[in-house]
């Protein structure tokens, strides 16, 4: 038996103006059946699609949604809402947009660092399903238009994006009537987030929907790294560093890069503060194998050793905790090798002849992957000479990893705590996510053990160094919760 949702969806996937039922007919229809009806009195509908009749449509562009409710009927608006154009030859263009008075009264939606970031989870999700989808990087920045490129890949709509650009900040084309899952699957989705945002309870029986999405949109706030795109990347660029939050796999992708697409072929090292250029590119080191007095030796270090393992086929050193040493002083003269476009080609002097070479290059066969904790405050950030060099790749908390295993205490608390820093931490913040490995165990009691004696720890440094600023009330509050679960 089809429901509210459905008989709405079927009415904006075919770009109707009006049909058997209007536009305010089937909004109305909603609130009681999808979302508790008490939450009608707290929105206005908005149904401006017969053209000539709604005072206020504006320059012949019709459409309907729903607004905040501290608005009047007609005329202009303001606050976010959740609209659709529709056009006759092309079905709808469904999307959140802000009201042409501008933000109030939704200033703290629209502000919100949560809000920004489940609009752009929303269009990576829809994106990967194959819908035409865009998203603003700032909802409340009214100054930024829909870009011309981004017309284009929305025929039909060229006038309410000309009329409406500056307010739309999150969009997506309704597929035709001949699709009615995907075209449900993408109207529920604008919905449910705008009802989510705006605190409305849903009805029990569609609970699980509205929680798989919220679910996924977490998932696709933080894009998934696999090893094909890392060797991919090193393909192409030769120099990476995998960057991200502590307990992300970092350490584990880089030894998946080179079990399997190195076949093993690799050495695995790793840099600390007392880690110098003698460590990695050529030193001298005591030789008292020539009788008893101390002679010194010429040593090579790890890099001419890896690149003499190159000669002979593809080899890669995996560098753990890259950013735990002085790049600049370690890699020494050669910084000048390490640039992806002329691997090969250039070669320098060394400080010390080594085994009859005087100089050296990189090979083309060489690959170099490192990893680095973004949430160590105590290290410098990599200098601009050494960031340009290498590529970065971006590691990220994995909800589907903690999922998978099956423990609903992990997937509670993991969402808990992502809630927090998406919804109010600052970017720099998000580096401080903790991984899905602090919820990863065999059994509940083990998961305990972890949060108590790891994440827990974790979380009072941050509070303790007050790293989360305006997040720090929130997350102290999972904290207690997960203090009170593991006890």
């Amino acid at each position: 038996m089809a429901n509210a949702l459905s008989e709405l969806t079927n009415f904006i996937a075919a770009g109707q103006l009006e049909g058997p039922r209007t536009a305010r007919e089937l909004l109305e229809a909603i609130f009681g059946d999808r979302y508790h009806k008490r939450h009608y009195a707290k929105t206005v509908i908005r149904d401006a699609l017969k053209l000539g009749t709604i005072e206020d449509r504006d320059q012949g562009v019709p459409f309907a949604g729903l607004i905040n409710a501290e608005n009047p009927e007609s005329g202009p608006y303001g606050g976010t809402s959740v609209v659709w154009f529709p056009s006759k030859d092309h079905g709808s263009l469904i999307g959140l947009g802000v009201g042409t008075r501008g933000l109030s009264p939704d200033e703290g939606i629209l502000t919100r660092a949560g809000h920004r970031r489940r609009a752009a989870a929303l269009r990576r999700m829809l994106a990967s399903k194959g819908i035409e989808a865009w998203s603003k990087p700032d909802p409340a920045n009214l100054g930024v238009t829909v870009p011309k490129t981004t017309m284009e890949r929305f025929p039909g709509f060229e006038n309410a994006l000309k009329r409406y650009g500056r307010e739309m900040y999150c969009m997506a084309l309704v597929p035709p009537p001949d699709t009615p899952d995907l075209a449900e699957m993408v109207v529920r989705a604008f919905f449910d987030l705008y009802s989510h945002e705006r605190g409305w309870e849903i009805m029990a029986a569609f609970r699980p929907e509205r929680d798989r999405l919220l679910g996924q949109l977490r998932q696709d706030l933080f894009p998934v790294v696999t090893s094909e795109m890392v060797y991919q990347m090193l393909q192409e660029r030769h120099f990476v560093i995998l960057q991200g939050p502590p307990g992300t796999g970092k350490t584990r992708m880089s030894q998946e890069v080179r079990d399997k697409h190195f076949t093993g072929k690799g050495m695995t090292i790793q840099f600390h503060p007392a880690v110098t250029y003698e460590d990695f590119v050529v030193g001298l080191s005591p030789d008292i194998s020539r009788g008893e007095s101390l002679r010194f030796g010429v040593r090579p270090g790890w890099l001419l050793q890896a690149c003499q393992q190159a000669k002979e086929g593809k080899f890669i050193i995996v560098i753990d905790e890259i950013n735990r040493a002085d790049l600049g002083k370690i890699l020494g003269e050669a910084i000048y090798l390490f640039e992806p476009d002329v691997v090969g080609e250039r070669t320098v002097e060394l400080a010390h002849p080594v085994n009859g070479m005087t100089k050296f290059s990189v090979p083309k066969n060489l690959y170099v992957l490192g990893t680095m904790n973004t949430a160590d405050r105590s290290i410098a950030p990599v200098d601009l000479a050494i960031r340009r060099r290498f590529s970065f790749i971006t590691m990220m908390p994995d909800r589907e990893v903690v999922a998978a295993q099956g423990l609903q205490l992990a997937i509670d608390f993991y969402d808990r705590i992502c809630d927090v820093f998406v919804e109010h931490a600052p970017n720099d913040a998000l580096d401080l996510l903790p991984g899905h490995s602090y919820f990863l165990a065999k059994d509940e009691n083990e998961l305990k053990r972890r949060l108590r004696y790891e994440l827990l720890p974790l979380l009072d440094e941050y509070l303790r160094m007050g790293y989360l600023g305006p997040a720090a009330t929130e997350l102290n509050a999972v904290r207690d919760a997960i203090e009170d679960a593991v006890k």
